[in-house]
């Protein structure tokens, strides 16, 4: 029998143990898919926006793939220098595969940066999503952002996209959603009314989706506006047919949003605003109160060069989303200047040498690219890597139970049964608060409502 142990839960994780079980030609194949967390599915959970109801449907897709009966879930469990070792992990299983994303977010390098209502959009996206890591109140009371008037998000792709369309979106409207308590009666006694979404290039090379783009024109109470002169200094806005299909449809909808104009009496306005570099983010008192921009014009070699002329917008929160990074896993080998581990075709290499035994898949193995979907492709290359290791690997003789293992080395996993009490825990809460399901947003909270249930 095969033993793999996959270190995360999340779409590359899952994708990555189904391709397992489905390719496998071996007698037998056991998946251990470990995560730090007690609950399954990653970014699915924590990452995608509470609105986006029918891309969070996708968890029913993941979980029946956790429930085949030669998987198992193996939560709260931490690989890493706090935690399971590369090398003990390589003990206790025939093969390793590491899909633990890309966790770091990028960094404007400006001066200003750490100012008090500076902040990511991943802290944002944590925060409304209930991830444990989180500051349950971070973004309620004076000084976090959502006391003063004027957003700013530097960024012009989706998740820019999901936290302008979060901070212009009505508490009445989340409610039905399963954002935690504590971050709905911030977002409710928010007093922002203008996000300004920033990108450094023109909306021809922009990186949302049509369809995210779209719905931020949809909101109830809120109004997009676009300043035409920015228009203007993209070549591809008034001939827009040399573009791939999704980047022609984003310059139709922005044009259609500039021929409407800027008359509104909605009660919070969204403003596109492109070819504007952030340069310093500038504080009163110890808070950020405006961005500093140079406006940028094109290169001509699809990038964009500084004019010399700049900008401030009004801003009491900052929110970055500039890309991801992925962070080192002690104990496997990183490369700094890419965010990724080096893999060939998922295997991991070490000194240049593939390591038997030990694989990358998501964006730990490529980078930060893609959509969810593009996990599929990239762990059933991983997968085909490692099986057609498999005859060396399981020459290997494995002593015991790695669960067992796990118990002597002082963790207590959630095992599934875990994670189905805490899903019947957060469906209790939401009931006692008048609401659909309501996700727990502690640690403390989390473990007590899976009840012991360990693996």
């Amino acid at each position: 029998m095969l033993r793999v142990a996959v270190v995360g839960s999340g779409p590359s994780g899952v994708y990555t143990a189904q391709s397992l079980v489905q390719q496998s030609v071996l007698p037998g194949v056991r998946v251990d898919v470990l995560d730090r967390l007690p609950c399954p599915y990653g970014l699915v959970r924590y990452g995608v926006a509470p609105d986006h109801e029918k891309i969070k449907s996708l968890q029913q897709n993941l979980r029946a793939v956790l429930e085949d009966e030669r998987i198992s879930f193996v939560g709260d469990v931490e690989v890493g220098a706090r935690g399971l070792t590369p090398a003990r992990l390589r003990e206790l299983y025939h093969a390793v595969v590491y899909c633990v994303g890309a966790a770091r977010d990028r960094r404007l390098g400006v001066p200003g940066e750490d100012l008090a209502g500076s902040w990511s959009a991943t802290d944002f996206v944590s925060w409304y999503s209930a991830h444990p890591d989180a500051v349950t109140d971070g973004f309620a009371g004076s000084g976090t952002g959502l006391d003063g008037r004027s957003a700013v998000v530097i960024g012009v792709g989706n998740v820019a996209v999901d936290v302008t369309r979060i901070l212009a979106r009505g508490a009445d409207e989340l409610r039905l959603t399963d954002v935690p308590e504590g971050a709905l009666r911030a977002l409710a006694a928010s007093r922002v009314r203008e996000v300004h979404m920033v990108g450094r290039r023109g909306p021809g090379q922009a990186k949302f989706t049509t369809k995210e783009l779209r719905e931020l024109g949809g909101l109830p109470g809120a109004r997009v506006r676009v300043d035409p002169a920015d228009l203007a200094l993209d070549p591809a806005y008034t001939d827009s047919a040399g573009l791939p299909a999704v980047n022609r449809r984003n310059v139709e909808v922005v044009r259609g949003w500039a021929a409407d104009g800027a008359d509104s009496d909605a009660p919070r306005g969204i403003h596109l605003r492109f070819f504007l570099r952030p340069v310093e983010l500038l504080g009163e008192d110890g808070r950020v109160a405006a961005v500093r921009f140079e406006r940028t014009v094109p290169d001509g070699k699809g990038g964009v060069r500084g004019t010399g002329a700049f900008e401030e917008i009004e801003a009491q929160l900052v929110l970055r989303a500039v890309g991801y990074k992925g962070v080192p896993l002690a104990g496997l080998p990183f490369d700094e200047a890419r965010g990724t581990v080096p893999n060939e075709a998922g295997r991991v290499l070490r000194d240049g040498v593939p390591s038997l035994g030990e694989y990358v898949a998501g964006w730990i193995k490529r980078g930060p690219t893609g959509v969810i979907g593009t996990n599929r492709p990239c762990a059933k290359e991983t997968v085909a890597s490692l099986l057609a290791d498999a005859s060396a690997l399981t020459d290997r003789r494995l002593t015991g139970d790695p669960l067992d293992a796990l118990r002597d080395l002082g963790h207590d996993p959630v095992a599934w049964r875990g994670w189905l009490s805490i899903e019947r825990a957060e469906s209790a809460l939401g009931r006692s608060l008048g609401r659909g399901r309501v996700k727990i947003p502690d640690w403390a909270g989390l473990r007590a409502a899976a009840g012991g249930d360990g693996a």
